[in-house]
């Protein structure tokens, strides 16, 4: 199987949202010159077997031929496998002439361990035999025997989604969960690391392997600005900055967001950093979505349903103001969809039926953003 050439691009999500005139006009976001769906299809769980992989291949192609042209995954899902199953879906639908791979957008993540299929016997070993004993990092690098932000490292995990994913360009790749580095090393020595990632990912960008970077986050973002794991958006954006200007490809968030995470919405626990006439530099905090919004930055918000958590809780009134739609999670994902500053709300699809239930939010029109605040707050 040759790797697909190619990444999105403007004509090609053009093209793509022109097979859907069923679906809702406001369904598809623009961003960074291209259309992505409102809804993305999410490969984390499952288990890494044959009927696991049947169904997600399915489930792929039924996303993207209803209208989900953004697909995410990383390295360590399912041991590698929902990038490969990615992959087969890919080659089948590109290989096969009925879509482009200028009309999709794939996503995945690099900074947790990575195996093959099974744990090895002896996992530390095996880390570093793969990973020390190649220079690829440090044996200090390597954060609770299970994370690793080394530019090397990084680079040959790039390297092994796009063979796993038969891809010669990755659309987003993000550095997964950076904040777990937090956990065993100083915030100093955190944004060096850091500098020294994102560095390398502006390497791979001009490579061609990747075409814009992120960081795919659970706590960091969203928890206290207190927090030993708080992530500032503003001291990321500088890092990049730092590297190449505002022509940076630091462009993706992750973050988790849901009826049961409103943290992103709510919790004024990020800064926007603007210099006075004085000189002065200040801050104004204000939630992780505002935030994110007001640096460019495109919001993909994952545990859409909070493996569902959130479902069987949804308030009357919410259900009111939303629609009237056939079942919980898809009251959940249109809450998702019209929350201001979201682009994209990822969901797990593991099987057709899941694909099937969730995209029917797709016809309907999300809530405008006075609609929201101005129903949904009171």
């Amino acid at each position: 199987m040759s790797d697909l050439p190619g990444y999105i691009t403007e004509e090609g999500t053009a093209r793509y949202t022109a097979r859907f005139p069923q679906l809702a006009p406001t369904h598809f976001r623009l961003r960074h010159g291209v259309q992505v769906s409102s809804i993305g299809i999410g490969t984390y769980l499952g288990e890494n077997d044959a009927q696991s992989s049947a169904n997600y291949i399915e489930s792929i192609k039924l996303a993207i031929r209803n209208g989900c042209n953004l697909i995410d995954t990383a390295v360590n899902y399912r041991m590698m496998q929902s990038e490969r199953d990615i992959g087969s879906a890919l080659h089948e639908l590109v290989g096969g002439g009925e879509f482009e791979r200028a009309e999709l957008m794939v996503c995945t993540k690099g900074g947790y361990i990575p195996y093959d299929g099974e744990m090895p016997a002896n996992p530390i070993a095996d880390l570093k035999e793969r990973f020390v004993a190649t220079k690829l990092a440090k044996a200090d690098e390597i954060v609770g025997n299970m994370h690793c932000m080394a530019p090397d490292f990084l680079s040959s995990q790039i390297e092994l989604s796009c063979k796993n994913l038969g891809l010669q360009t990755i659309d987003v790749y993000y550095l997964h969960n950076p904040e777990a580095q937090l956990a065993y090393i100083s915030p100093a020595e955190f944004m060096r690391r850091l500098r020294r990632a994102f560095l390398r990912f502006e390497e791979e960008v001009a490579l061609g392997r990747i075409l814009y970077y992120g960081v795919a986050t659970w706590n960091g973002l969203r928890t206290d600005d207190k927090a030993r794991e708080y992530l500032p958006l503003h001291m990321l954006i500088n890092t990049a900055r730092e590297i190449l200007g505002d022509d940076h490809h630091f462009r993706f968030l992750q973050f988790p967001y849901s009826l049961g995470m409103l943290e992103a919405l709510n919790v004024r626990n990020q800064y926007i950093e603007h210099q006075e006439a004085s000189g002065s530099i200040q801050r104004t905090a204000m939630p992780l979505l505002a935030a994110a919004y007001q640096y460019g930055m495109t919001s993909i918000t994952s545990a859409g349903l909070l493996q569902s958590q959130v479902l069987d809780r949804i308030p009357s009134k919410i259900k009111r103001t939303l629609g009237d739609f056939d079942t919980d999670a898809q009251y959940a994902l249109h809450f998702n969809r019209s929350t201001p500053g979201v682009t994209s709300t990822l969901v797990g699809m593991s099987t057709p039926s899941h694909v099937t239930e969730n995209l029917a939010v797709a016809k309907a029109a999300p809530l405008t953003q006075d609609e929201f605040f101005e129903k949904l707050s009171k």
